[in-house]
C-alpha cells in the first residue's frame, strides 16, 4: 500500500550533496540559533490510487506569503522567504539544498526545477516526455549532478540522473515488476546509494548503485525483516530513507499496527525493524520523514495525513542508531512530512508540514511552531543554506 504522498542521507544536513563551503560556521550558526531560539511563533505556515488524489490535494496551510526582500543571513530574525518557481500548480515533494544559493526541486507534472541564485530565478531542468510522472525525491551532488525519483505502480517508478545541471538526463532504472512502487532514495557518498520500494513478496525492496545512481540493482532480500501487514513507505518529502556515514540506512514505515524504523548498517543487505511511538493501525499514519545527524542520533516525525485527524506524538527520537526510540515530550501540534537537522548544532532541527513549521533547540524533545505556512519537506546545507517546498509551487529559504 502507497500511502500519503504515496508512498533525505547523511543526515540531510551531512550528506553528500551538502557539499557548499561553509563560511564561518561556527559563529554564523551560534548566532543562528541564538536568532531562532528567542523568536516567537509566527503567523504567516501508499494506498493507491485514491492516497495519490488525495497527497495532491491542497493542503490546510494559509495562502502563500510575499516573498521578502533578500538579505543576509540570519541578521535580524529569522523565517521563511518565498521564491517565485513560476510554477503554482506543481507540489514539490523532492528538494536537494546543495548550498544558500543552489537547490533542486522535482514534484507533480515531471517537474524538476534548479537555481543557482539563491532562488531569484528558476530553470526549468524537467526530463523530456516526463509530464505524467510524479518526482518524489531529488538527490543532487552539485549544481550539476543530480538524481530524480518518480513514484508509482509498474514503470512509473523510474530513476533519472543528470550531469550538466538538467540539460540532458539519462533514463537510469525503470522498474517493469508491477507489484513493485518506489518511494526513496538516499546516498552514502557520490558513488553508493540506494533506493527502496514497498514490500514485494511480504519484504521491502532494495535498489542499490555504486556509480553514482547510473545504474542499480536489486539488493536480495533474505536480511529483510517480514513486513507488517499493510505495512509501506510514504513518497511525501523524499526522506522516508536516509543515511549517515558510509554505511548506516534507516527506512520510515506506517500503514500497519505499528510504526515501524528499520536500520541496516551493511548498506541494505541485512536490516532490524524497531517499532516507533508514533500514531499507527491506519494506512494514512506512521513516520513520514527521518533525519540523522549522526549514526547514533535521529527524529523522526509523521502522524495522520489526512486534514481532518489529529497526530497525537507525532515525533520521535532516538540515540542509540534506531535500536530505541522516545516519544517527545512537547511533539509538533499536527502531522509533519519533512525533518532536518539545523547545520553544525547537535540540538537544533526543523520540521515541516502543511500546517507548519516547527523548531526544536533540545535534539526532539520539544517542539514548538515558527510558521504556519505549508511545506512538505525541508533540507539545510552545511553552509546554513536551509529550504522547504511543498504545494501550489512554494519554495521558500531561511532568511533574516
Amino acid at each position: 500500500m502507497r500511502r500519503l504522498g504515496n508512498s533525505r542521507r547523511t543526515v540531510r544536513t551531512a550528506r553528500v550533496r551538502r557539499t557548499g563551503r561553509v563560511t564561518a560556521a561556527g559563529a554564523a550558526c551560534t548566532a543562528a540559533l541564538a536568532v531562532l531560539t528567542a523568536a516567537p511563533a509566527q503567523a504567516g505556515a501508499s494506498v493507491r490510487a485514491e492516497a495519490l488524489a488525495q497527497v495532491e490535494a491542497p493542503g490546510q496551510g494559509r495562502a502563500p506569503e510575499r516573498a521578502q526582500a533578500h538579505g543576509p543571513a540570519w541578521a535580524h530574525s529569522p523565517g521563511w522567504a518565498l521564491k517565485d518557481t513560476g510554477a503554482p500548480s506543481v507540489r514539490f515533494r523532492g528538494l536537494a539544498a546543495v548550498d544558500r544559493d543552489t537547490a533542486w526541486v522535482a514534484g507533480s507534472q515531471g517537474t524538476v526545477l534548479r537555481t543557482t541564485d539563491g532562488g531569484s530565478s528558476w530553470r526549468n531542468v524537467s526530463p523530456p516526455g516526463a509530464a505524467e510522472l510524479q518526482f518524489r525525491d531529488v538527490e543532487a551532488f552539485d549544481a550539476r549532478r543530480a538524481v530524480v525519483l518518480a513514484i508509482g505502480e509498474g514503470e512509473a517508478s523510474r530513476v533519472y540522473r543528470t550531469d550538466d545541471g538538467g540539460a540532458t538526463w539519462t533514463e537510469s532504472f525503470r522498474n517493469t515488476d508491477a507489484r513493485a512502487f518506489y518511494d526513496c532514495l538516499a546516498f552514502f557518498d557520490r558513488r553508493h546509494g540506494l533506493a527502496m520500494s514497498d514490500p514485494v513478496d511480504g519484504r521491502f525492496r532494495i535498489l542499490s548503485t555504486s556509480d553514482g545512481g547510473r545504474s542499480w540493482t536489486v539488493l536480495p532480500d533474505a536480511g529483510m525483516p517480514p513486513a507488517l501487514d499493510g505495512e509501506a513507505g510514504f513518497a511525501a518529502g523524499g526522506q522516508c530513507l536516509v543515511t549517515a556515514g558510509s554505511r548506516d540506512v534507516w527506512l520510515a514505515t506506517g500503514g500497519a499496527a505499528r510504526a515501524r524504523v528499520l536500520h541496516s548498517a551493511d548498506r541494505g543487505l541485512t536490516w532490524t525493524a524497531t517499532d516507533v511511538p508514533v500514531p499507527a493501525g491506519d494506512p494514512a499514519r506512521g513516520v513520514f520523514a527521518l533525519a540523522f545527524r549522526d549514526r547514533a542520533h535521529g527524529l523522526a516525525v509523521g502522524g495522520d495525513y489526512r486534514p481532518d485527524q489529529p497526530s497525537p506524538r507525532a515525533a520521535a527520537t532516538t540515540g542509540d542508531a534506531g535500536r530505541t526510540w522516545r516519544s517527545a515530550t512537547t511533539p509538533p501540534p499536527a502531522y509533519r512530512s519533512g525533518v532536518a537537522w539545523l547545520p553544525h548544532s547537535r540540538t537544533a532541527a526543523l520540521a515541516v508540514g502543511p500546517t507548519g513549521t516547527d523548531l526544536t533547540t533540545d535534539a526532539g524533545r520539544t517542539w514548538r511552531t515558527l510558521d504556519t505556512g505549508s511545506y512538505d519537506t525541508v533540507d539545510c546545507a552545511p553552509d546554513l543554506g536551509c529550504w522547504a517546498s511543498g504545494e501550489q509551487g512554494r519554495v521558500a529559504r531561511l532568511e533574516s
